[in-house]
């Protein structure tokens, strides 16, 4: 079946699984939730109950039965998902475990970062046999996960928290841009990273990452460092810049624009604005879905500058048509919009209050399955030999310009 004329693209793919997971999940289905909270060895010796157990088997069963439909779907090898996939589940477990820790939960460190850091270290320690590189599909699962994101997108919430959040975002987003994107020209930055890393700073991080990708069919193992670079630098971010705000004396609105504004990843922003207070919770929220809102625009405009771009010779890339833009344009995110618009106009208020909470821990888990398998599939010596270091340094310089003019806005507006 891997030349089948029936299979789905895998755009197209995640949007039929995502929503197959909404649907579901509307309509009923629950899957058990797991416990992976301790904090001494007496409450590890819960998380390995029969019940606990029994969760964490449900929960793998749902995934495996996703996997291999998608496999089947676009017309992938389906034997090697069916050997690799629990590999990789249940480092995703190890992953999770570790990120329900007590004291690492407080700091603010999400399940994604412990599941890039183990796929990382057993990729570049250990080599794999091909049969199970053959099985990892980190962008399927990643996308699956932003079709899932659009759930928790609700227009009428964030309307309702004034308009202030969009305005922010929208400067921010577009001055922050500009600024990677002529920082990674100067420096001469290939074109795919300079998109990938321009969009990744400015937007909202991995899903703005992968959406860029999507849009200009970018090379998977560039794709994979720029979303490495996104998830080590947001360490010292969640953990510094509430920091910050109490040193300073920052007051709750301008500290959660701040944290929403400039902190890539949503859970990271959660975990960084509950450490400063509620209202800062809130705003920082409202702030970064607002960036999520962005990123249908931005895929779109990056696919129709791509498309009408030219060499460096001055000569047209493709010829610039409907046809060509609609063909770059990451399908995946038309499933993110959608997902968005199903949950903010079409169900009820007490359906989505009912379900959004087991969405909410599918999705989760599908992030944290995703970068395992984007951590298994990068090798940084490969990487690094053939970007160098110039695109991690650029990256940094640009963050730091976006923590900065992010703080100045947020003081502006909400000071």
């Amino acid at each position: 079946m891997s030349s089948s004329k029936l299979s789905l693209s895998e755009d197209w793919a995640v949007v039929v699984l995502g929503f197959i997971i909404i649907i579901l999940t509307v309509w009923g289905l629950t899957i058990p939730i797991p416990n992976y909270k301790w904090h001494d060895a007496g409450a590890v010796q819960l998380l390995f109950s029969a019940t606990n157990g029994l969760s964490i088997f449900y929960q793998f069963i749902f995934a495996y039965a996703v996997v291999i439909i998608g496999a089947i779907i676009t017309g992938k090898p389906i034997q090697s998902n069916l050997l690799g996939f629990p590999i990789v589940f249940v480092l995703t477990i190890c992953a999770l475990l570790l990120a329900g820790n007590s004291f690492l939960h407080d700091l603010g460190l999400e399940a994604v970062i412990f599941s890039l850091l183990i796929g990382l270290l057993v990729g570049n320690l250990f080599k794999l046999p091909k049969w199970f590189k053959d099985s990892l599909n980190a962008e399927l699962l990643v996308k699956i996960g932003l079709v899932l994101l659009g759930t928790s997108v609700i227009f009428s919430d964030i309307l309702k928290a004034g308009s202030l959040g969009l305005v922010q975002s929208l400067i921010v987003v577009l001055t922050v841009w500009y600024f990677a994107f002529w920082l990674c020209r100067k420096l001469k930055v290939d074109e795919e990273l300079t998109m990938m890393i321009s969009s990744a700073v400015s937007i909202c991080g991995v899903s703005a990452a992968i959406a860029t990708a999507g849009a200009i069919k970018g090379d998977s193992k560039k794709l994979s460092y720029v979303v490495s670079m996104v998830l080590i630098t947001a360490i010292p971010m969640m953990i510094g810049m509430p920091y910050l705000v109490r040193v300073f004396g920052f007051s709750e609105e301008v500290a959660g624009a701040w944290l929403g504004g400039s902190i890539d990843t949503t859970g990271a922003v959660v975990a960084s604005g509950s450490l400063v207070g509620d209202r800062a919770l809130e705003i920082s929220t409202i702030v970064k879905f607002s960036q999520n809102v962005l990123l249908g625009i931005a895929a779109l405009a990056i696919s129709i500058y791509w498309t009408y771009r030219g060499t460096p010779e001055g000569e047209q890339v493709e010829k610039p048509r409907l046809g060509v833009i609609w063909e770059r344009f990451p399908k995946f995110v038309i499933g993110f919009l959608a997902a968005s618009l199903f949950f903010s106009f079409v169900l009820d208020n007490s359906t989505v209050l009912q379900v959004k909470g087991g969405i909410k821990n599918i999705q989760g888990l599908w992030f944290a399955l995703a970068f395992t398998s984007i951590g298994l599939e990068t090798n940084f010596k490969d990487l690094l030999g053939q970007n160098n270091v110039k695109p991690f340094w650029i990256f940094l310089i640009a963050q730091t310009f976006n923590i900065l003019i992010t703080l100045v806005i947020a003081w502006w507006l909400f000071g």
